[in-house]
């Protein structure tokens, strides 16, 4: 039997299927992310449209701290999979646990992967109430969190 979580061989567990992933990010979904760095907040919006089995529409926006877009929006097209696959890390370097943490969408049951790269470790907390990017990670200086979806 194959496990739909690991992508290829030296590959951690992916903390969604593609197809877990579709469910969790119909059509009209968007989730407002904010993202602090080096003493500065920046916000942005990922919207989902136009879903079918292979993908979706993805729509990219620079936003204020309400979600209002301050830039123009960025779709581009892309497949369940390629989603899936932002979350393929190396077995060796990663451990998954899990975690209940405190976001701004309310506490979440989450898996935490602490990823050990060149430049240190990131962390990424993946909600499995809400499969998708992350609601939280940190990367060198960046912390990146979700503060809503709609």
């Amino acid at each position: 039997m194959t496990d739909a979580r690991v992508l290829g061989p030296g590959l951690a567990p992916t903390p969604f299927t593609a197809a877990e992933i579709r469910e969790g990010c119909r059509d009209g979904r968007s989730v407002l992310v904010r993202t602090e760095l080096d003493g500065l907040t920046s916000y942005h919006c990922d919207s989902f449209a136009a879903g079918d089995a292979e993908g979706c529409e993805l729509t990219q926006v620079v936003t204020d701290a309400s979600g209002t877009p301050v830039d123009e929006p960025r779709p581009s097209r892309v497949t369940w999979r390629e989603l899936q696959e932002h979350a393929a890390f190396p077995a060796d370097a990663t451990t998954v646990e899990p975690e209940r943490v405190a976001t701004p969408i309310g506490e979440l049951d989450c898996l935490r992967y602490d990823v050990r790269r060149e430049g240190g470790t990131s962390t990424f907390w993946f909600a499995t109430a809400h499969p998708g990017m992350p609601v939280r990670y940190r990367t060198g200086t960046a912390i990146v969190e979700v503060i809503a979806i709609d």
